[in-house]
C-alpha cells in the first residue's frame, strides 16, 4: 500500500503526559492513541505490531502443546461468587449490571470461566492432562495507570490454564509454559529473567515473573549474572 493511502497520524510534538521513551515514540509514530486513562486505540501501524507479537505468542503456545479457544470478555458474577473471589478481588474489577438486573463483570482474568467450561465436559481421568489458552482483552481498573500500554486498564492478555491428574503432572505443565515464555521473549529480542513471585489470590506454591531489565522499571532486581546471560531453550525442546 502507498504511504499516501495509509492512515499514519504521526505527531510532531511529544505529549506532556508521556513519561517514558516507549510511550512517547508509540504516540509520535502513530501506533496508539489514548482515549482515557489507561485505555488506548491501536492505530493501523500499532495494530500490525500487536498482531506480530500475538502470533509469536500463539506459535510458542502451540509448540508447547496448548490448545487455543476464545472466552468472552463479559462474565457472570455467579461464577466468581462460587469461587469466593467476587468480593475479594477488590476495586480493580469492573462490575456491571445488565438490563435484567443480573450481576456481570468485565473479566480481569479467566480462572473461573475456564474451570466451568472444562468441568462441563471432563468425564474421566483419561481426559487429562489438558493445556488450554486464549488471547483476549482484559480490564483491570488500575488506580494509577502509567507508562502507556505497559500498565494500562484495558489490555490484550494471553492466559493458559492446565488441568492435570496430580501435582507431578501439574509441574510438568508448568515447566512447559516456563520454556514457552523464555522462547517467546527470546524471539522478540527481549532478555527476560525468571524470578520467584508471590502466587497472590490464586494460591499455590509455585510462581514466577519474567522480568525485562530496563532503566524505566519500578523495582530493583537482584539476581545471579548467569540468569541474565542464560539463553533461551530454543525450538528443539521435546515437550513430550
Amino acid at each position: 500500500m502507498r504511504l499516501s493511502r495509509f492512515f499514519l497520524p504521526v505527531l510532531k510534538e511529544t505529549p506532556s503526559d508521556a513519561q517514558i521513551v516507549s510511550h512517547q515514540l508509540m504516540l509520535r509514530a502513530g501506533m496508539i492513541r489514548q482515549q482515557s486513562a489507561g485505555i488506548y486505540s491501536w492505530l493501523p501501524l500499532g495494530l500490525k505490531v500487536l498482531k506480530k507479537v500475538e502470533q509469536i505468542v500463539r506459535e510458542e503456545q502451540n509448540r508447547a502443546g496448548a490448545v487455543e479457544l476464545l472466552m468472552p470478555t463479559i462474565q457472570s458474577a455467579d461464577l466468581w461468587r462460587e469461587s469466593g473471589r467476587y468480593d475479594d478481588y477488590g476495586a480493580e474489577m469492573l462490575r456491571i449490571t445488565d438490563r435484567h438486573e443480573r450481576d456481570m463483570l468485565f473479566g480481569p482474568t479467566n480462572e473461573e470461566m475456564i474451570t466451568e467450561i472444562f468441568r462441563s465436559y471432563c468425564r474421566s481421568y483419561k481426559d487429562l492432562p489438558k493445556l488450554l489458552y486464549h488471547i483476549q482483552w482484559k480490564f483491570r481498573d488500575e488506580i494509577r495507570p502509567r507508562f502507556g500500554v505497559m500498565r494500562g486498564r484495558e489490555f490484550l492478555m494471553k492466559d493458559t490454564y492446565s488441568f492435570d491428574l496430580d501435582e507431578e503432572a501439574a509441574r510438568r505443565s508448568y515447566n512447559k509454559m516456563f520454556i514457552a515464555y523464555l522462547n517467546t521473549f527470546s524471539r522478540m529480542g527481549l532478555k527476560a529473567v525468571p524470578m520467584k513471585a508471590d502466587t497472590g489470590p490464586i494460591g499455590g506454591d509455585l510462581s514466577h515473573e519474567f522480568i525485562v531489565l530496563a532503566e524505566t522499571g519500578e523495582s530493583e532486581v537482584f539476581c545471579h549474572a548467569d540468569l541474565v546471560d542464560m539463553g533461551a531453550p530454543g525450538t528443539d525442546v521435546d515437550f513430550d
